[in-house]
């Protein structure tokens, strides 16, 4: 008897989920809890796990698809079970010159099958997958896109022949692109010897989600700024010992943090979420926390980061940071956040407008360090000087209770730093 395997809900507000890459084949023997394919939604990327031990009997979905949580991808005949699979055409074997074969990286048989298709060296993409894998996508924007990447040069000097006889280069109508911009669309020319990206699911999602936040949330900003030299006295004078002691660095972070979740207890109207009928406020204060990969935004969650202190949060935020790098969240770890921090300052930008991330209604960062001279009784000092930004949802309050927060915020930064710590 087959097992079906489906697509796993990967996070509370996750309905749909993109596959990857398949790890394995149809006739492949499996075990219980080893991987079978790699799934990405825009918050996380994950392994599909096996449920049982057994023979792969059929592939349902192909690589590159975008299918709904709960949806079949796969069965699995378990041990005992003598029926067969059934060849198909996803699922044959596909012989493949040695050329095409990288001692770093596998390709699934969707791949390898449209690389014979169309006779295409893959050593000659670049990969769009986890870990830069090439993907069934890949390579069909390579073939759509006439091999680009070799023909480059011929492209070229096609063009310089062209301008050279007087005429004006015909690109075709492959060149020219119509990209979404509100109800309408305008179009987007391309030069043969632009570079052309296939946008991979992470980052149409992260797009889709940002166009929807700013289109349906009254976003509204406010920011002050901070005078932070004794943070940054206290900091340097223990962040060495700090760093022997705890096995990580102590980053301006940690404190920020401690400061929001204090300032939002005091405004418990900012760690909630708004609905057309009613507004939520969240019980626990579960801090989002961005983290920049090369490739895109991610935002894992340290939840109930009010039971913790500076010391407990450089190590958590750490082990997300770690995590999100590696490609290793998972749907827990992203989960049920309800205010999101972003330490914008470690890139040296001084001002920022954040995007808030629905459900949630507020976003707040701390921008860069910064020594500069102000007037304190009259005199001038150089003091360490930051600016703080808020975002919020001016649906679930006003500019008054903002500001009242953002000022909660910036008084706990200030106050006896190394009271914090211990």
């Amino acid at each position: 008897m087959s097992v079906e395997i489906t697509m796993p809900q990967l996070g509370e507000s996750v309905v749909e989920a993109t596959l990857q890459d398949w790890l394995v084949k149809a006739g492949d023997s499996v075990t219980k809890y080893q991987p079978l394919c790699e799934v990405i939604t825009d918050k996380v990327n994950v392994e599909v796990s096996c449920s049982i031990d057994g023979v792969v009997a059929k592939i349902l979905i192909e690589p590159g698809t975008t299918v709904s949580v709960g949806t079949p991808i796969c069965l699995i005949n378990g041990v005992g079970d003598q029926s067969v699979y059934q060849k198909g055409s996803s699922e044959e074997k596909v012989s493949v010159p040695n050329s095409q074969i990288r001692a770093s990286g596998r390709y699934s048989p969707a791949v390898l099958k449209l690389a014979k298709e169309h006779n295409i060296d893959l050593s000659q993409l670049v990969g769009t997958g986890l870990e830069g894998r090439i993907t069934r996508k890949d390579v069909l924007a390579y073939v759509q896109n006439g091999n680009t990447e070799v023909s480059a040069d011929t492209a070229r000097r096609s063009e310089l022949n062209d301008s050279a006889s007087g005429q004006t280069p015909n690109f075709g109508q492959q060149d020219q692109h119509k990209v979404a911009y509100g109800s309408g669309s305008f179009p987007v020319w391309r030069d043969p010897e632009d570079l052309v990206i296939t946008v991979d699911p992470i980052r149409r999602t992260i797009a889709q989600k940002m166009v929807a936040s700013v289109t349906n949330i009254p976003h509204a900003w406010a920011m002050l700024e901070v005078d932070l030299t004794e943070l940054v006295n206290y900091r340097n004078q223990v962040k060495e010992e700090f760093y022997k002691k705890e096995g990580v660095k102590l980053t301006y972070l940690p404190f920020f943090v401690l400061s929001v979740v204090k300032a939002l207890q005091e405004y418990p109207i900012l760690n909630g979420s708004w609905t057309e009928s009613h507004i939520v406020i969240h019980k626990h204060y579960n801090m989002s926390i961005a983290v920049a990969t090369e490739k895109a935004l991610f935002v894992p969650v340290i939840h109930n980061a009010d039971r913790y202190s500076p010391a407990g949060l450089a190590h958590k935020v750490k082990e997300l940071a770690s995590k999100a790098h590696m490609g290793k969240l998972t749907p827990d770890d992203i989960s049920k956040g309800t205010f999101t921090v972003n330490n914008t300052g470690a890139f040296g930008s001084q001002s920022s407008m954040p995007i808030i991330s629905p459900p949630q209604v507020g976003m707040i960062t701390l921008e860069s360090v910064v020594k500069r001279p102000v007037v304190i009784n009259d005199m001038i000092a150089i003091r360490s000087m930051a600016n703080v930004c808020l975002s919020f949802d001016h649906r679930i309050t006003d500019g008054l209770t903002a500001g009242r927060f953002l000022h909660s915020v910036c008084r706990y930064l200030t106050e006896s730093p190394g009271e914090k710590l211990r």
